[in-house]
């Protein structure tokens, strides 16, 4: 396993980097950091957890899965947060499947040490916790997102909550990802980014989505989107102007 040295800790994940510097120096010999490839499952539901995730890049999807192979995104973690939060409330299966939606790197850290650093009153476990809430936030804001509005504006939703967790405009998207992302089928996904791309809005070509006008996205997309955003610009500070 490679510690992390100080020089590294530029590493941006949210959680890590508002750890005080004796804290994060305690934890840095147990963080390896590690490609998440695009489609990479890091958790499976009701398998052991071995690791929690701290993203530095890219975005983790968290996917509900039912009986019959259909499939639907209830979250999305970037370096804002942590895979899987199940951990913090005493659990040690997951209880959804975790993929790698948009690839980048993430530190890992062994379940049983991460265990150890929120026992008790510690620094870890209190900004874990802060992240915890706004997790719940979003999990809660997204089903009522996915039963009441539009495909429109569920696929600007999704849009840009990708893009607040990478660098530049562009998204590495197939329409069969995007179909399972949204819990719809492909031809719906193709109808929707063809009238967003007509519009100006974004250009998507060969599993790439580049945002062209993200002013118009954010006019598309419901009020979820900004209802989860302004939990965590209050609860983290992450994404405020």
């Amino acid at each position: 396993m490679t510690a992390i040295a100080q020089s590294d800790r530029g590493c941006k994940n949210t959680l890590l980097a508002r750890l005080p510097e004796e804290d994060y120096q305690a934890l840095a010999p147990h963080l390896q950091l590690v490609p998440t490839p695009f489609n990479t499952v890091l958790f499976e539901r009701d398998k052991p957890i071995e690791y929690v995730y701290f993203p530095c890049s890219g975005a983790h999807s968290v996917l509900a899965v039912m009986q019959d192979g259909a499939m639907v995104e209830v979250g999305t973690v970037g370096n804002e947060g942590l895979s899987t939060v199940e951990i913090l409330i005493g659990g040690d299966v997951a209880s959804e499947r975790v993929v790698c939606q948009v690839p980048g790197e993430s530190l890992r850290m062994p379940a049983a040490r991460f265990r150890e650093a929120v026992t008790g009153d510690t620094a870890l476990r209190r900004i874990a916790h802060r992240y915890l809430q706004a997790y719940i936030s979003q999990v809660s804001q997204s089903v009522a997102c996915n039963r009441l509005h539009s495909i429109e504006e569920r696929f600007a939703r999704w849009v840009l909550m990708s893009h607040d967790r990478v660098p530049g405009d562009e998204l590495q998207l197939t329409q069969e990802y995007l179909a399972c992302m949204l819990g719809v089928h492909r031809p719906s996904v193709s109808l929707v980014a063809r009238t967003f791309q007509q519009a100006g809005i974004i250009k998507y070509s060969r599993g790439i989505i580049t945002i062209l006008d993200r002013p118009a996205l954010e006019e598309a997309c419901c009020e979820c989107y900004f209802v989860v955003r302004r939990q965590f610009e209050r609860i983290l500070g992450v994404w405020s102007s």
